[in-house]
């Protein structure tokens, strides 16, 4: 598997010296996805992201693979019923890094939801989502909502219903189909920029492609192209054929806390005081609460969350959990992204559907934007379907619906839990300390094997076993080019865990210089960025 970002330059010309049957510019959950169902069926596909993996909307999510549950309230039955479907599928396919999670929906006096729309919601949800027997909704009393979670506002509670969502972490996702895809065959390459398209007799036949770490160009040819850049798209379609804007981006911010300051046992999906819905789930020591939803014109590279942002989650904490006292002072971390959504004249931020859409342009240039991390295989099937139409050739129907993505062939989600038992135990034989064994079996999933032989080798100067082993994996196997890449889209620790980034920074930073030969400009270019994406994560008092 050619994954390791020593091995970026290689892999590069090699795109450069074929003509594919696919090219997929972006490389987020969407393009991940469409090149693992592609190359499975028996394409030779190329993907090229400009910046790192998942580095847009693909790692700034709530991190759940939901339903979308308030979809109905929209009446966008079609949506409810194909991404609840897709859940399970997520699940099974990977269930390293999907997480099945009782939700509660209290309802107060006045709020969004009554008991009975509630009760009738998830029924009809329970329904079109295909929900397994023992994963139904229950109906709570207001005694029985309080036993769940006792930090839940009492005044006007009349009780809850309570159902199943999963979680996920987005980046883990897309990584680990990307590798999946890889494994299949697929070319993929991080920091490398498709700058211009490729045409011949007006048809696209590729992109010029700049890599962006060392400033070479490629051309990379192939029969179709399809952008899946996200916030991007309409840009990327502009270069093809100016003029066809059809996205609003809107804007969603996330808070985290540590859970003796919201000490949340509990996920809750609840009320705002202006009528909206927001998530409080608890995580690994943490709760984090999310999402803003604002309409977003800047530059989707770096959005940041801003003080009227962190005050709006703030007051909704307050408004549903009066108990708990949370300030900005208290809050550890945050993030912000941007979703590319399919514009709705006249709708507000929160009311634009979450559906996905598919443009062909004249060129032969196919976009797909809109749609939901939940939804991702779902959207690439029917990509790839219009792809083969198109090339004609005989390739074998989608294989991925019952297809692992890399380190979930575990037999099924119901053996997970004896696979992380039994496979710890080997983490713990190569000086692994219990809990950080199981921490990798349970993120890894079959891949823990690999982290457990660099492991063995012991660590590196300043560095232990679990960190070595978790940073070389992530170079040698997961395409890790900057720091940024490691402690963001690899491990999540920027998001969940900040100390330990501000731990370990230093000696990560001396490794990967040395492991790249990084001249001082380059390690302190790259120590920059990362001590900007932790200020930008730490709200300013």
């Amino acid at each position: 598997m050619e994954f390791s970002s020593k091995q970026r330059d290689q892999i590069l010309q090699k795109m450069g010296g074929k003509e594919f049957d696919l090219l997929v510019i972006g490389g987020g959950i969407t393009g991940a996805g469409i090149t693992y169902d592609a190359v499975a069926r028996g394409m030779s596909v190329a993907l090229v992201e400009m910046q790192d993996f998942a580095a847009g909307t693909s790692s700034r999510s709530t991190k759940l693979v939901h339903g979308g549950l308030r979809y109905l309230k929209q009446f966008e039955v079609k949506l409810v019923a194909e991404v609840g479907k897709e859940r399970a599928i997520v699940y099974e396919n990977g269930p390293h890094v999907t997480t099945p999670e009782w939700m509660l929906l209290p309802f107060h006096k006045g709020g969004t939801f009554g008991a009975f729309t509630t009760n009738i919601g998830l029924r009809l949800y329970d329904f079109l989502a295909g929900v397994k027997k023992q994963e139904r909704r229950k109906m709570l009393s207001a005694a029985e909502t309080l036993e769940k979670e006792p930090l839940i506002k009492k005044d006007g509670l009349k009780g809850g219903g309570y159902y199943v969502e999963y979680r996920t972490d987005d980046a883990r996702l897309t990584i680990e189909v990307m590798k999946a895809a890889v494994a299949h065959g697929a070319l993929a390459v991080n920091y490398a920029k498709a700058e211009d398209y490729l045409y011949e007799n007006g048809r696209i036949t590729g992109a010029l492609v700049r890599d962006q770490i060392n400033g070479k160009t490629v051309k990379v040819r192939a029969k179709a192209v399809v952008n899946a850049t996200g916030p991007w798209s309409d840009k990327m379609r502009d270069k093809d054929a100016p003029g066809k804007k059809r996205l609003r981006l809107t804007k969603g911010v996330h808070i985290v806390f540590d859970q003796s300051i919201f000490p949340l046992r509990q996920a809750i999906y609840f009320d705002t005081p202006d009528g909206r819905m927001v998530f409080a789930i608890p995580r690994g020591g943490k709760t984090y609460v999310g999402t803003t939803d604002t309409f977003y014109d800047k530059d989707p590279v770096h959005p940041k969350p801003l003080p009227e942002d962190i005050e709006y989650l703030l007051k909704a904490i307050r408004f549903m959990f009066p108990s708990v006292k949370a300030a900005v002072r208290n809050v550890e971390s945050s993030w912000a992204g941007v979703r590319p959504l399919i514009y709705e004249e006249g709708k507000d931020a929160s009311e634009i559907s979450r559906k996905d859409e598919i443009w062909e342009g004249e060129s032969g240039l196919i976009t797909i934007a809109g749609g939901k991390l939940t939804g991702y295989r779902k959207m690439a099937e029917t990509v790839v379907d219009l792809v083969a139409k198109r090339l004609d050739g005989n390739f074998r129907p989608c294989q991925t619906k019952h297809l692992p993505i890399s380190g979930g062939d575990v037999g099924g989600s119901e053996n997970f839990p004896a696979f992380i038992e039994s496979k710890s135990k080997e983490g713990e034989d190569c000086g692994l300390s219990p809990e950080a064994s199981s921490a990798i079996v349970e993120k890894y999933g079959t891949n823990a094997d690999q982290l457990f032989v660099y492991a063995k080798n012991g660590g590196d100067a300043g560095l232990p076993r679990e960190v070595y082993a978790l940073l070389k994996y992530a170079v040698e196997q997961e395409m890790a080019v900057k720091p940024v890449d490691f402690f963001i889209r690899r491990t999540g620790t920027l998001f969940f865990d900040i100390n330990w980034v501000r731990q370990w920074k230093e000696p990560v930073i001396a490794w990967m210089g040395r492991e790249f030969s990084w001249d001082s400009d380059t390690e302190k270019q790259y120590r920059e960025e990362l001590e900007e994406a932790i200020r930008e994560a730490v709200p300013e008092m």
